[in-house]
């Protein structure tokens, strides 16, 4: 089957589907420097401390490592963790604005890809969890792990 994106993941982020309950998912493009997205062919990002934030009309991420790329010239050396904005559409960014005024929403980006020799970041809205929610939702898992290997024990007739 064609399909018309090639999608190859750069990096995730997982501890996010830990400590936040994902409401809302939403793709946006970064803008970066030449440097820079010679540095992330290498694999040299991580997403751990990163963050977004509406500033000003704008969307911008926030504490996204990525290492120096070591062969550029000195001019184009980049920060490892400057701002850097996201391309969203205007009617995205009020979307995202709106919601993340509500109490304890905030941005928070899943994983980054390359689509098509552009990078994208998935970014989540997440409401974050307290110890009590990640316990309920540990025991749900659970339940639902030995559930589904009762069934599948059943289906093989044992």
């Amino acid at each position: 089957m064609f399909t018309r994106f090639h999608v190859e993941e750069i990096v995730s982020n997982r501890k996010v589907l830990r400590n936040f309950a994902v409401l809302d998912k939403m793709e946006a493009g970064i803008a970066l420097q030449g440097a820079e997205v010679r540095s992330i062919r290498e694999n040299s990002m991580n997403l751990q401390a990163a963050y977004a934030k509406v500033d000003g009309g704008e969307v911008f991420l926030y504490d996204l490592y990525i290492q120096p790329y070591e062969r550029a010239c000195r001019e184009q050396q980049h920060e490892a963790r400057r701002r850097r904005k996201l391309l969203l559409h205007r009617r995205e960014i009020n979307k995202l604005l709106g919601k993340v005024s509500r109490k304890g929403c905030s941005l928070v980006p899943l994983r980054c890809y390359w689509k098509n020799a552009r990078v994208k970041v998935e970014l989540a809205l997440g409401k974050g969890q307290t110890s009590y929610d990640k316990r309920e939702v540990l025991k749900k898992r659970a339940v639902r792990r030995e559930v589904e290997r009762e069934a599948a024990a059943q289906g093989r007739g044992m």
